[in-house]
């Protein structure tokens, strides 16, 4: 059976393998990012240079003034203009900011108690076997949940992405920990997040989610896909790339394709460009920002840290906060600066080469410093 792996690599390879799930962040070449004009060359250079059927970037100032600027087409067979900032897509790891703010929502109604222990909530379930016996529940607190420091690894590089699916916690909890305290980015964390959502509101975390956030918020277009709904609803452009599933069938349209279901808490979540800015806009960033750790990982810029999943760096007008996303036909950064200055751009495709991931940090740097 094929498996996929988190590691980034580099040419058709990586089409075929990458997670469906991992962040979207690469070290950005300063002579790319220094210039912070040309948001719609940078796009073009996606869509040309990089290969990407559409891509765009949705850009919403402090005062509320929005702009938004295209390149590409939205279904290759055709040939139509790429979609608008209402247009839905799959956003992959960005799942995860929405995921932190229902925790704090919850925490600051007493629901939760961040520094308490994942036993608390989760008694006797996140326990290691085999090579993961140093795993223990006992010792990771919902902080380090949130700011992947619990040592939890990785299970979507060593999952065969076709059914039966095993369980993913099980498959993590068998794997030699990472150093508990260190930032080491898995989607484990954010599904046991979820699991403890569940456990303290006895709702799918979802629907605590969409209660929280999602309605509150604003976030009228995003929506979690229910079990085999594995579409995209309303108005959305085409999104192509290698199928985990599948590889050895090269490039498809996997528009209707994906499972989304499936990736959780970690990475399940559908909304559009608008929606997300609306998040930024409207999340609880000193919560999220505060007491964050040094990520020393290969893959993100230059002095980034990691907060309550969210990362900030240095772009080429000063730090913004933001997160993003890989999974097979879509890439995504979306984030704001401290002025609340809000900006998503995504492509829809893959952005898997070390390139293409410069490039499409490059568009979000020009998103955010473009004055």
């Amino acid at each position: 059976m094929k498996k996929v792996t988190a590691c980034l690599v580099t040419g058709a390879l990586a089409l075929a393998v990458l997670a469906p799930v991992a962040p979207a962040f690469a070290a950005t070449d300063p002579s790319v990012a220094s210039d912070a004009s040309g948001l719609q060359s940078r796009l073009d250079r996606l869509t040309s240079e990089d290969g990407m059927a559409g891509a765009l970037g949705h850009v919403r100032d402090a005062d509320g003034v929005t702009t938004t600027l295209a390149s590409g087409t939205s279904d290759r067979s055709t040939g139509a203009p790429m979609v608008g900032p209402e247009g839905r897509f799959r956003v992959a790891s960005m799942t995860k900011p929405i995921l932190a703010a229902t925790v704090v929502r919850l925490a600051e109604r007493g629901r939760i108690d961040l520094d308490a222990p994942v036993e608390r909530y989760l008694p006797g379930v996140v326990r290691g076997t085999g090579d993961g016996a140093g795993t223990d529940g006992r010792r990771i607190t919902v902080r380090m949940l949130l700011q992947q420091t619990s040592g939890l690894r990785e299970y979507t590089d060593v999952v065969a992405w076709k059914e039966p699916y095993p369980d993913f916690l099980k498959v993590a909890l068998a794997r030699t920990p990472t150093r508990r305290g260190e930032f080491a980015y898995a989607n484990t964390n954010y599904l046991v997040l979820g699991m403890i959502v569940q456990a303290v509101t006895g709702k799918d975390f979802r629907r605590a989610s969409a209660e929280l956030v999602l309605k509150p918020y604003g976030m009228r277009d995003s929506y979690w896909p229910a079990k085999g709904d594995n579409g995209l609803r309303g108005p959305h452009a085409r999104t192509y790339g290698v199928s985990p599933a599948s590889p050895e069938a090269g490039e498809v349209d996997l528009t209707d394709q994906l499972p989304t279901y499936l990736f959780g808490a970690s990475g399940g979540l559908i909304s559009t460009p608008a929606d997300l800015n609306r998040f930024w806009n409207r999340a609880p960033l000193s919560e999220l920002a505060g007491r964050t750790v040094p990520i020393k990982q290969d893959g993100w810029p230059a002095g980034s840290r990691y907060g309550k999943g969210v990362a900030r760096a240095k772009l080429s007008c000063g730090y913004a906060w933001f997160h993003g996303g890989d999974m097979p036909g879509a890439s995504v950064i979306s984030g704001r600066d401290r002025a609340g200055r809000t900006a998503t751009v995504y492509v829809t495709g893959l952005a898997a080469t070390p390139k293409q991931r410069e490039h499409l940090f490059a568009a979000f740097d020009a998103a955010i410093c473009a004055k």
